[in-house]
Formats: structure tokens, sequence, C-alpha cells
């Protein structure tokens, strides 16, 4: 049997025998070649020596010491789960990491696995079966079934698989080290009501999808203590963040507040137990000095002169096709006869109207791809011989390239006209239609010229091109992308150029003759400086090898170093990494010809454990560990500091273990003891011949750092770049930095130049490097490596997970401090188990490795991360995406609670003042009650005369009906006569009519007869589930012993449909008005005093509350009375009201105004403008109407409408000029935006901007503030919003931060808050709390006039006195509205406007339609409609976290993000803010996306 020798060595003889019989079997029978891998590599697993780097195993204990926690996991539709990538399932090598990006902490672990990659932890998936039954699963049956009422029978049994009590248990409390407010006493849950099934008024119009809320009770749904039916799935999840979040990590916090509204973010003290630097000032390092060698040429270009025409079959470079094989080498001689060409043709050949069209100094663009070294290096030295300026830059591939516009920026900066480029580069490029190159976005025109073959032309025998000895001028420009994402252009002279040439020769010991392998982008940083430059330099023969062959063949490098014998390689330490991965395959290597392996980013905190796993590979095949040479370097400075070949007599090379929590306070500090947060460094080697460099404070003056203290590495020498180009103020400051002594003394007259390195001078004169400042991310005071984070995410489960290592770790600003950001790719088979798994465990051993919290960690599909150039994450483009919504992610977990440690203090109530001390205070302030009064009622006669038309107008725009006063009355004493013998005096009748003349008509006709009406909104035929039980629950509450309605909507009320929503068998009399017999009544109904009641107003309130309004016959004549003094109503006006005509102030001009003024009102039904959008703009203007009434709902409609054609109205004559006041009847705040933008759009149709205005009325008084025709313009205010928050008013000028404009709300019509005739008697029925504010009615203060009787409106507000004069020549006192008391939120001890925080929502992305936020157990929950696809649904969950956090201060709890029409709205354009939290607790909205914060 033949004994095969295992690599090696180091297996006992049976294994030995063992292996050779599997080889001798497989050639016997038909074992695949992947079964023998299979078997081969279990067989010698033990034996191949295991590579884990320290980093690593860190992790892995860190997590180890975590016990499993428990978190919530968002809940998402179907439709979202699936990928929507298409690329998603490209074969692996279409992308690959980026030089930059943390593709490496694989660290080539050949055979090993993590603890945790080949099976699931037992307790994960104990805890994953109890929670993903109520999450992933029911949500996807949610979304499936049906919405008629019933959920599907899946859906109902996950909900039961984990119910109340195990979700009490299931104590999460993964971020135990979160901050909640312990101040805050527990919630009420709903403060509605006993039963909350009563609440339900949910939108009448087709506003809301058809969710039906079934009215028997699912097993799968609990209640709350207080009736409200909520979804096990829901609570048991918030019960998980809520425990999750429960104990607090946060320094203690100052007392900080200047005043009471002063709000100022707490400012995190240093910890004074802190590490601090201790050591002494350091002293500068200064590299040896450069040799003067005699033959050394005077510049580049005289050296390609001298080996072109000394050495012309010298080979220079070899470059290689797809497959590795050499395709070409261009000798020394080639390469000097085509750059002249290509100089002289640039020249003289290039030409615009017979002037040359480039001239020395001009700058040129490089555009060359990545496999075509041999046409860039021509291209290169033929600019330099033409004393042109190249600028390489990156071929773009679509006119969307990420970075794409700001490369564009550098070039129109450099004024570039003409880019180089090859033939079949050009054809590859995008086209116009014109079949020229596309323009891409941001570039400026460019003439691409191909520099190859037939159009470069042979120049004359005499001519020469200018030679000269290298000077200052500008030799080359190479770009940087800087951490934000622009492009700087950095210009480096040709004595620079030179130079550094120079320094590499002597400190790599470059050698003429010599073959070097280059595996790094030839156009820019190392790549270009070892491999283009120095290697002409010194004739030296390139081995350039293309990207895409390392992506097919990871060991071509070594392959082609075996081949040539290759005395230098300059490396990167991914490609060592993958070449680790591909090894196995290769025996006959040998790496023995090596001097100098360079790691050209040695800089980088994971290149020691590719350095270390390469070497202990390849050690046996030939590799000498001193061979190995990381360097440092930066596109500013170039070279730093390199580790010298051995043979010059160096010390040995250095590593560090450094303690991670002393790094991140700047200081160092050698670990011993604690191993787990830990970072082993290996140093970059000695400072570069003829430099100097020191280490400088990273923030403010840049003074000398002590010598255990991390800084920014400066350098002062002869071969550093020059500037940025046209950027004068940034040079200045990079590089021309002055470091200073401690004493304020400069450290030389010598400029430095900072090279963004972060590190330190170790023992031995050595140099380490720890970061770099584009990677630098300062959270709460302390430094964290962006490289490093990166390292630890990879650690956790790499090859598992992560897809091809693709990680971005950034930081991001949100309230004044950096948050960190992780975005990763996942695999395309990767599960959602897997993805939450993944994701808690990386937040875990990043908290334990750098104790630091994750403010967002996002995960993609496979490829959908920008790409930098070589393939690597474009982490800056990442950034701009995730900070406009566009990164389209397929997971999100944000941990804001663990975070943000820097919110303000809680606000603490202070004890109430006594009256005394409030007169006093106010008479020592010389300050008035804030309280206005309206003008003086007087006694207006009412005579009886018939003078009244009012006409109704349907939706073709055509009166449908028509009745003065004499035909009202007749048909008011019909009705009355039908009541009469039914019903007794004092009845209380609904009356159920769409809006009409038969309303009006038979609300009279209830007075005739002494009953009370109740005027209630008919049920929508198409929406009975969710409107009857609201005209159920008015007509039982308000105790009605009768209905009267017309014969359609009877039958609808006894309808089978109407049997399925509500028990019709219960209804009171229905009695149908259409044919009443024409009786006379022979006597009218008088009250026997004016306090009796005349009607009920009932209505549900925002908060779900049913309350009608008691009205009494004084104070409805004394509304009317006010009404018509403040509109000025004479008999001659017309009115024109587009109101729903069932409660408030839109029931009163609909149905008393008109018959108590006299005028003319035209009557337009809002629900008819669905149907045709102009009809109530065409009314007013055909009827020439001066003042109309609308709603919110109405102006909406109409902004958005015919915001697109005004134009055809105009056409159609609709003039809008004859309007004098046009009044938004709302019970809110004026909504300003809207109010401008209707006012803008209806502008060209003549309505004056003065015209628009809002009014204000509450339950108690239906009208507090109408605008009148005599009173002055409205006036705008700017108040601070953080004020409001602490019921302050503070008044900021436009513009200012935190300012909020807030519009008068009209003219107070008497004493504001007095029970003035025409307040309501009191509540008929609060339906939820019987004692519900039963001072509402009667009020006294507490102060100043302490006797009179007021009434609460239940909003918030303030009076201000302006400048202005009103009609009767006093001073005009104007009412702003601030918001309903009801709705507000307390939280953190202070009072939030719902309003404020949705606007600030809505602006945060354009895909936000509508949005609507309620708290749930002291949570911030937001609810955001998406109108665009529900790609985009997770990238609103951190932008809507950040924008309250930036502008409100307040923690978000919970996003969900639902389909646009699911917020309910009622017919006065109201939010229905607990019916949205009563249908998410139930879990029937059905969300596209639940996330919950952690």
């Amino acid at each position: 049997i033949p004994v095969t020798c295992i690599p090696g060595g180091t297996c006992p003889l049976a294994v030995e025998i063992l292996f050779s019989l599997l080889t001798w079997f497989s050639t016997l029978w038909d074992i695949t070649q992947k079964g023998y891998e299979k078997k081969r590599s279990k067989l010698l697993a033990p034996y191949i020596p295991q590579i884990q780097d320290i980093h690593t195993e860190a992790v892995q204990a860190a997590l180890a010491k975590y016990k499993e926690r428990k978190m919530p996991m968002p809940s998402k539709r179907r439709s979202v789960l699936v990928q929507s990538s298409v690329e998603a399932c490209t074969p692996p090598d279409t992308s690959s990491a980026s030089e930059d990006e943390g593709s490496l902490r694989w660290q080539g672990r050949l055979a090993s696995s993590t603890p945790y990659q080949g099976h699931s932890h037992p307790a994960v998936e104990h805890w994953f079966n109890r929670v993903i039954q109520g999450s992933s699963t029911s949500s996807s049956a949610s979304s499936t079934s049906s919405h008629t009422g019933g959920r599907s029978a899946t859906n109902s049994s996950a909900h039961q698989a984990l119910n109340a009590n195990a979700a009490a248990t299931a104590l999460a409390d993964l971020m135990a080290h979160t901050q909640l407010d312990n101040h805050l006493a527990p919630p009420d849950v709903t403060g509605l009501s006993e039963c909350s099934s009563h609440h339900v008024e949910r939108p009448q119009v087709a506003s809301m999808r058809g969710v039906s809320r079934s009215h028997n009770h699912q097993p799968n749904v609990m209640e709350t203590a207080d009736g409200v039916p909520v979804s096990s799935r829901v609570s048991s999840k918030i019960q998980q963040l809520l425990n999750t979040l429960k104990r607090p990590k946060r320094p203690p916090l100052r007392e900080f507040f200047v005043d009471d509204f002063e709000e100022l973010l707490d400012v995190q003290q240093p910890d004074p137990n802190q590490p601090r630097p201790e050591g002494q000032q350091m002293s500068p390092l200064e590299g040896e000095p450069l040799r003067g060698i005699t033959n050394w040429p005077v510049s580049l270009p005289v050296a390609l002169r001298r080996w072109g025409t000394t050495h012309p079959k010298s080979p220079c470079l070899t470059a290689l096709d797809n497959a590795g094989k050499p395709i070409y080498t261009l000798t020394y001689g080639k390469l000097w006869t085509r750059c002249q060409k290509l100089a002289y043709t640039l020249l003289n050949k290039l030409s615009s109207r017979n002037e040359p069209l480039l001239m020395p100094g001009d700058r040129v663009a490089l555009v060359f791809p990545n496999n075509d070294p041999v046409m860039f290096m021509v291209a290169f030295y033929g600019c330099l011989l033409a004393e042109l300026v190249p600028v390489p830059i990156e071929v773009p591939l679509t006119r969307k390239d990420a970075g794409s516009q700001q490369i564009g920026f550098l070039l129109g900066s450099c004024g570039v006209t003409l880019a180089l480029t090859t033939d079949a580069c050009q054809k590859g490029l995008p086209k116009a239609q014109t079949g020229e190159v596309a323009t891409f976005k941001g570039w400026p025109r460019l003439l691409w010229f191909v520099a190859d073959g037939k159009h470069v032309a042979k120049p004359p025998k005499d001519w020469q091109p200018a030679i000269r000895e290298a000077s200052n001028d500008i030799a080359y420009i190479e770009y940087k992308t800087s951490k934000e994402g622009s492009t700087m252009g950095i210009t480096v002279s040709h004595s620079a150029m030179l130079a550094h040439c120079q320094a590499l020769t002597e400190a790599c010991g470059y050698t003429e003759g010599e073959t070097m392998t280059n595996v790094l982008d030839f156009k820019r940083e190392a790549g270009l400086w070892h491999g283009v430059l120095t290697s002409v330099m010194n004739r030296m023969h390139v081995i350039s090898i293309p990207y895409f062959l390392m992506k097919v063949n990871p060991l071509s490098w070594i392959q082609k170093v075996h081949t040539y014998k290759a005395r230098v390689a300059v490396v990167k330490s991914r490609d060592m990494h993958w070449s680790l991965l591909a090894q196995r395959d290769q025996r006959d290597i040998s790496l023995s010809s090596l001097r100098m392996l360079i790691v050209a980013d040695g800089a980088n905190p994971w290149s020691i454990s590719s350095c270390d796993a390469f070497l202990n590979v390849f050690q046996a095949r030939g590799l000498r560990p001193e061979v190995i040479c990381p360097c440092a370097s930066s596109s500013e400075a170039m070279t730093v500091a390199i580790r010298r070949p051995p043979e010059t007599g160096v010390p040995p090379p250095g590593k560090a273990v450094l303690s991670m929590g002393g790094l991140s306070h700047g200081v160092i500090r050698v670990d011993s003891e604690e191993k787990l947060s830990v970072l082993t460094v290996q140093d970059v080697g000695q400072v570069m011949p003829g430099a100097v460099i020191c280490v400088v404070r990273v923030e403010g003056t840049p003074y000398l750092c002590q010598t255990d203290e991390v800084g920014e590495i400066c350098v002062s020498s002869r071969n550093s770049g020059l500037a940025y180009y046209g950027l004068p103020g940034m040079t200045k400051n990079i590089f021309e930095a002055i470091p200073v002594k401690a004493s304020g003394a400069p450290l030389s007259d010598r400029p430095f130049t900072r090279t963004s390195l972060l590190g330190f001078v170790g023992p031995d004169n050595l140099l380490f490097v720890v970061g770099k400042m584009d990677g630098l991310m300062v959270v709460s005071g302390r430094r964290h490596n962006a490289d490093d984070v990166v390292a630890t995410a990879l650690a956790v489960e790499p090859m598992k997970f992560v897809y091809r290592g693709r990680i971005a770790v950034f930081s991001v600003s949100v309230l004044h401090d950096e948050r960190i950001v992780v975005v990763a790719e996942q695999r395309p088979d990767a599960s959602e188990e897997d993805s939450f798994q993944w994701m808690s465990r990386v937040l875990q051993a990043i908290d334990s490795i750098h104790q630091v919290g994750v403010y967002c960690l996002a995960l993609v599909p496979a490829n959908m991360l920008p790409k930098a150039p070589l393939g690597g994450i474009h982490i800056s483009e990442t950034k701009q995406r995730f900070l406009e919504g566009a990164l389209h992610p397929c997971n999100v977990l944000m941990c804001p609670h663990t975070c943000v440690t820097n919110l303000p203090k809680p606000r603490q109530k202070q004890p109430e003042v006594g009256p005394a001390s409030m007169i006093v205070g106010n008479l020592v302030a010389g300050k008035r009650i804030a309280q206005a009064c309206g003008r003086d009622l007087g006694q207006v006669e009412d005579n009886d005369q018939v003078r009244k038309i009012d006409s109704h107008v349907t939706h073709a725009g055509a009166v449908a009906s028509t009745a003065s006063c004499l035909q009202l009355h007749k048909r008011a004493e019909r009705v009355a006569a039908a009541l009469m013998g039914r019903l007794n005096t004092g009845d209380h009748v609904a009356l159920v009519y769409p809006p009409g003349i038969d309303l009006i008509s038979t609300f009279y006709g209830c007075l005739y007869a002494g009953c009370v009406p109740v005027t209630v909104r008919p049920p929508h035929p198409q929406n009975l589930a969710t409107t009857l039980p609201t005209v159920k629950m008015i007509v039982e509450v308000s105790k009605s012993v009768c209905i009267l309605t017309t014969q359609a909507i009877m039958k609808l009320l006894k309808s089978k449909d109407a049997a399925a929503a509500v028990d019709i068998k219960s209804w009171p009399t229905v009695l149908d008005t259409d044919d009443l017999p024409r009786k006379k009544n022979n006597q009218m109904y008088k009250p026997p005093t004016p306090e009796m009641l005349a009607y009920l107003d009932f209505s549900v309130s925002t908060t779900g509350i049913l309350a009608g309004v008691k009205m009494s016959h004084s104070a409805t004549s004394a509304l009317c009375r006010s009404i018509k003094l403040q509109c000025e109503l004479y008999p001659s006006r017309q009115i024109a009201i587009c109101l729903d005509p069932y409660c408030g102030l839109g029931f009163a001009l609909w149905c008393l105004c008109s018959v108590y003024s006299g005028h003319q009102s035209i009557l337009v039904p809002p629900l008819e403008l669905e149907s045709n959008v102009s009809l109530w703009l065409t009314a007013v203007s055909q009827y020439k109407v001066r003042i109309t009434f609308c709603s919110y709902s109405v102006m909406e409609m109409c902004t958005k409408g015919l915001g697109t054609q005004t134009e055809a109205l105009r056409l159609r004559n609709v003039n809008l000029s004859c309007v004098r006041t046009c009044m938004v009847v709302a019970e809110e705040r004026p909504r300003i935006a809207l109010t401008q933008s209707f006012s803008k759009i209806f502008k060209d149709l003549g309505l004056s901007p003065r015209a628009v205005s809002t009014t204000f009325g509450c339950r108690v008084n239906v009208a507090i503030c109408l605008q009148g025709t005599a009173g002055p313009d409205p006036t705008t205010v700017y108040v601070d919003m953080r004020a409001l928050r602490h019921d302050r008013v503070r008044l900021v000028e436009k513009g200012s931060p935190h300012s909020l404009p807030l519009m008068e709300s009209g003219k107070v019509k008497r004493r504001i808050l007095f029970l003035g005739p025409h307040n309501a008697t009191g509540y008929y029925t609060v339906y939820g709390e019987e004692a519900l504010h039963t001072d509402h009615f009667n009020t006294k203060l507490s102060f100043g006039d302490t006797q009179t009787v007021w009434a609460r409106t239940g909003y918030l507000g303030f009076l201000r006195r302006t400048e202005l004069t009103d009609a009767s020549g006093e001073r005009h006192d104007a009412l702003y509205v601030v918001g309903s008391l009801d709705e507000t939120l307390e939280l953190r001890g202070m009072r939030y406007h719902p309003i404020d925080i949705e606007t600030s929502v809505i602006r945060s992305h354009k895909s936000i339609a509508e949005c609507a936020v309620f708290t749930w157990t002291n949570l911030l929950v937001v609810v955001v409609e998406l109108e665009g696809s529900e790609q985009e649904a997770l990238d609103l969950v951190a932008l809507v976290t950040n924008v309250v956090l930036e502008e409100h201060y307040l923690i978000v709890g919970v996003v969900v993000v639902v389909d646009p029409g699911v917020i309910p709205i009622n017919s006065r354009g109201e939010k229905q803010r607990m019916h949205l939290r009563d249908g998410f607790l139930a879990d029937q909205l059905d969300p596209i996306y639940v996330a919950y914060n952690m």
C-alpha cells in the first residue's frame, strides 16, 4: 500500500495508513472528488494546525459568559420576508471584500468552526420556539387571512401558544444596561371606558381598509384589565421589550435646568477613574538620512529614458489574463517609444480651432480598467513626458456608481477636459443615444481619447520630449475619498515623487533587475508607488495580478511568485487571507525566493492575524518569518513607515497586547489580566529614510502626545503630498500642521503633514498603528475604531451568516453624540431566526469587548451594499443611503434605549401655588390674568317673518332641493303631527338622515312636537360592520324612543348585513318620513322656560369618548345670535357650507343659523366631494358667495385633488375673488401648512390670501372663536416647542430652532371660557366615564375672580394682546389654540402634543404618507403609513427613531409600518389615535413591519 506523506508530518502512523487506504479505495470505487475531500478533511482535521486568533477566542469567550438573552422579534409580513434582490443569488465571486472593509476576520479557520457554528444553542431554540410562533408565523398568517372578521386557524393557535403568562415569565433582560424613567407612575392602559367595544367609531368614508372588528372575541385575543381586546402576541412582545429595558445603566445625572423650560441635554461627565496618560512628552522620531547615491536619476522621466535606451529588451511589466496566463510583457524599450508617441500626439495632434487642446500643466483623466496595467503605465508616463498632469480615476460602470458624482466634482475642479482610455474600455462605457459616451451625473464634458494603436502618431525624428529635473511642479493627482464621501485630489510634485521612490528604494533595498509581484490597484497608493514608479526607477520587472484573477484564483499571486522567483510581493492582508482558504489544493509551491512580502495595510488591526496565519501555513513552503514586512501609509503623506528586510540589521518585529478600554480613552495600557477586551497589534516598522514623525492630539490644537498616549501620526519629509487641489483651507489644516510642545512653543519651523493614522511610538523606535481617523467614532467621549468593531462582529459567526464577510461600520450623529451603526450583508439562505440570533449575539459581543452600545444593526440582502472600485463596501455611500432611507434592509434592530444616555433630565412637577401667592406675584410682576372678552350680545329681538331659502347642492352641481322658511315650516308641521300622538313631550328622537333638507325639517318638526332631537350620521352601506355599531350606540346612549329616517336607510337598518353587525331586534320604533300625510299641527310646543332642553349634540371625540352635550333653548338662540353678529349674517347674504351637519358648529350653521338670521345657505355635503372634488368651489363661484365654511378634510381633498387642475377650473369660469372669508371649522390647532398651500394653489382663481381663516369650537362651546369680517387679519406667532412641553409659552423668531408656528384661531365671541349664554348646559352623558369632568361646566378660579362660574374647554392654548385694533377700537386679543388636553402624551414628566411628533415623522422620509402616535405602557408607539414599495418599510425605522430623538428628545419604543389608509380618520378629518391603539393591541392592523426598539 503506498503511504502518502501528510503535510506537516505530525500524524500518527495509523492515521497515515488509514489515509493511504482511503486514497487506494478511491481508485477502486467511484468516490466523487467532493466525497473524497470530505472524508480526507474529516480524517486529518485533528492534525492540521488550528488557526484561531486571539480576538476570535475573546469574542467566543465573551459570548459564552452571557446567558441567552431574550428580545421581542420584529413582526414582518410575508411579502417582506421574500428577499427582493435579484442579485442575491449570484455566485459568490460577483463581489468581494474590499481593501478597506472588514472582510478578514475569518482568519483562515481551515477546518475549525466557532463553538456555535455547528448547532443552535438549546436555550436559543427553546426561546425561539416560544417567541417565533407568535411573530413571523402569525404575522404571515395574519397577512394572508381574510379581513372579514375571522382570523385564520393557524393564527389563533399561534396566539394560544404564547399566552400572557408565558410572556410575563419570559423576562427579557438582553440590554440590561438601559434607561427607563422609574419615577413615572404606571400608566392607565386606556383611560377610556368600562367596556371598550363602545369606543368603536371607525371612519365612515373609505379612509380605512375594510379591516373589521369581530364582535365575538376569539380565544386568541385577551383583554386588559380595562376590557380592551389585546392580541397576546403584541402584548407579549411589548412585555418582553419592557423587561428588556429594565435595568438602568447610566452615569448619575447632574442638575442642569437653568430655567423651568431651559432644557439642556445631559453632558457626559468624564469618569474620574478613567486611565490618563502618565508618560513624558514624546520626542520627534527621525528616520535614517537618505544616502546620496551618485547615479540616481534626476527625475523619473530621465530614468525611463535611461532604461529605454540602454536596456530596451529588459522586461518592465507583465500583464495576465483572467485565467492567469501572461498576455503581454512590456519591455523598457517599448515603454519608452510608446510613451513618446502618446506625448507627441497629446501635444500636437489634438487641437480645436487650430489651437492645441492641451498645454503643459493641464490635467488629464486616466480611465483604465484594473486588468490593463500596460496601457495605464504608457498613459501615465506619456503624460509625464508631455508635461501634463495625470489624474487616475476608476472606470465608471454605470451612471449611478457609488461615489461617481464626487469623482465628477474632482474632475470639474481640476479643469479636466480630456480622458484617456483603451478601446475596449471605451466600448464598455454607458452610451448616450447619439452613440457618444454618456455624461455622468456631476461630471464635466469630456473628450474621450483612445490611447492605443492607430490613434497615436509617430513623432518626427527631430522631436524630443522636454525632460527636466524634478521640480516642485505637480507631477500627478491621486484621488482620495473622505469619511463623509467627498473626493479630494492630492497633488504630488515631481520632486516628492522622486524622493518617495528613492526612500522606498533605500528602505526596501530594491536593486536593478529584481522581480516584483503586485496584487494591489496600480492606479493609487502602494500599488502605484511600488508597481509603477519605484519599479521604473530601479529597472524592475513587475508581474501585475488583476483583481478579477484574485477572485477566481486567490492563489494566483503565490503561483506567480513561485514561477517568476519573485524577490518582492506587494499584497494586502485580505489577499493572504483568501490564499489561506484555497491553499490545500497546492503542493508544489515555494516561497523561498521572497526576501520581502510587503503588507500594504499593515496598519489594520486584523492584519496581524492574517500575517500569523499565513506564516503558520506557508512556513513549510519556504516562507521565512522575517520576510513579512507590514507598512503604514496614507494618501497625503505616502509611505510613513515600513518594516525593513532582515539583512539591513534592524531590531526584531514587535507585538503589543493593548487594553481596549485604555485605547478608548486614548492611552496605551499593556493588558495582562483581562484577556477579553484586548487588541493585539504588530509594528509597522521604522520611519522612512529622511522623514521625521511625531504624534499629536487628535482634537483641537496639535499638542505633542505623551509617550503612553495614542494620537495622530504626523510626518515631515520631502516625499509627502503637496496639497488638496483647489482646497486651500483644508490643505492648511492637513499639509501645514505645526505641532506644539506642552509649553506652547512650536516643535519646529518645518510644516508636518497629518497622516490620518492613529498610533504611537513603541520600544526600539518601532511605529504602531491602532486605527485611522476615517474609522474613528467618538461615543460619549470614548474613542472606538470602526475596523475593530467589524472584527468583533465577524468573529461572532463569520462564515455561517455574513455574506463574504461584507460588514460596514460607521457612526451617525444623533442628539449631539455619535451613534454606532453596523450594516452587514446576509447570506441568501439565511432564515429570519438566523438573522435575529446573529444580531443579538453581535450586540452582546460588541458590548462585552468594546463596552459600547450599537445604535442600529441592519442586514441587507447579499450583494446589495454599494461597492467600492475593487469590490469592497463603499462606506460613505452606505452611510448616505442609511441617512436618506435608501438602504432597503431586510432586517433592522435599533437599540436607542441602550445607547442614548444624554437625554434631558425628566421634569419634576412643582407643588401647586396658592391663590394669594398668585395674586401677589402677578401684582409685583405687573402681569394681568389671561382673559379676553368678546362683544356684548345685547338683547336682539327675533322677528318671525318668513325670509329664508335653503338650497341643497348635489354632486352634479344642480340644485337638488330648495326650501323657503314657509316650506320648511310646512314640512316640520307634518313631522310634528306624525309624532304628536305617538310620543310624549321631552322624548328623545334619533334623526338618521343623509345631509339635506329632510334633516332640517324633521329637526324643527321635533321641536314643534316638544321632542328632543338627536342628529345621527347614517351608516355607510359599504362599511356597515364598523359604522352601524356607532349609530346603535348613540341611539342607546341618548335613550331615543324613536328613530326618524328615510325609507332607504330604514331598510338598511333592518337588513341581513346589519344583523351581522348589531342586534336589529333591539332597535326602537323606526318611522320613515318620506311620505307623511299633509296634516296641520294644531298647537305648537312652547318651552315653559328658556333653560329647557332643545337638542342633544352627540359626537365621538378623537380619544374615543362618545359624549352628548345638552343644549338649552336659551343657549341655542344665544349661539345663533353671536354667530350672526360675528359673521355679519344679514338676510341679503349668501353663505356656502361644506360641513357635516351632525354635531358642533357644522350642525349649528347647517340647521340653526340660516333660519335664525334669514340669509340663504348653499349646503354642500362633504361626501359628495369624493365623486366631484370641485363641487364646493364651483358652487361658491356660481353663487358669488362672500362667506363660506369648510372642514380640514374638505380643504385637504381640494388641495390634493385640484392642485394640478386650476387651469381647467379657470377655463370653466370658476372665480373665487368674491370670497371675503373662508373659515375652516375645527376642534384642533390650526393646520397652517394646509391653509397656506390651499391659499397658494387657489390664488390663481382669485382667492385672496387674507380670506382663509380658522375657527375654534369644542364640546362645551361649539364656537368659541370665529374670524369676523370686522376684525383684523389673523396673526401667526412662533413659540418654542421645548417650552410648550413644560406648559410655558416663549415667543421666538421665525426660523429659530425648535420653533412651532401657531395661527390665531379668530376673535373671541365673548368672554373666553366664561359660562356665557351660549355655552352648553352640561353633558347629557359621557359614555365610558360617568363622572367625566363634572367640573367642566362649573369651574371656579383659584385666584382673581373666584366667584364666577367658568366652563373648561379641555383645550390648551394662550391669549396674546396684539398691537392691532378691532372694529370697536379696542386692542385685539388673539387666542392661540395649542391642542386638546385629552390627546396630549405625558412622557418623562413633560407634555407632548401628538401632532408635533407626527409632523416631524412625516418630514423624515418622502414615502411616509401619514403618521399617528400613542403611548402604551410608557412606550411611545409610532405608526406610519408607507406610500411606496414594501422594500422601503424597514428604511423608515431608523429615520423615525432619529427624528423623534433629535427634535423631541424622546425614544421611540415601537415603530409600526402599515399600508396607506390604515390610520382611522373621522369625518372632521381628525385622527382617531385611540382606535388605532386598540387595533394595534388587538393585532388588527395587518402591519407590513413592526420594530421593537431595544
